[in-house]
């Protein structure tokens, strides 16, 4: 039975390991994970933040996922948003979700992502 989502996994192009960590630690203040010995000689990196687990693969044929993302959930999307748009990155607001605020960003290497705050407890 299926008891919890482990992780999403998106993918990267070669060689873009530390424009994701500057993004996906520096930016969005998650945790680098490091990635089992067997798995790190295949490049790419993984983060963390509370329960939300992201793990960056390398695609040689990468494309970025426009449509699919992750929604990761925040506190103070305000100043969450404020801080992605201080750093460049292009944000849209979309009112769809009744109970939540929510806006879509992507990351360095073109992947879509969701940041959303509940405007009710769950």
């Amino acid at each position: 039975m299926i008891t919890g989502l482990d992780h999403v996994q998106l993918a990267a192009p070669p060689g873009t390991e530390d424009a994701l960590r500057a993004y996906y630690g520096d930016l969005l203040g998650m945790t680098e994970l490091p990635k089992p010995p067997a798995l790190a000689a295949r490049g790419g990196c993984w983060f963390g933040a509370g329960t939300a687990y992201v793990h960056l693969g390398i695609d040689p044929s990468f494309r970025p996922a426009r449509k699919a993302h992750p929604g990761l959930r925040v506190t103070d999307i305000d100043a969450f948003a404020a801080r992605l748009t201080a750093a460049g990155a292009p944000l849209t607001w979309d009112d769809g979700l009744p109970g939540h605020r929510r806006f879509y960003t992507t990351d360095p290497v073109g992947n879509r992502l969701e940041f959303l705050e509940p405007t009710a407890p769950d």
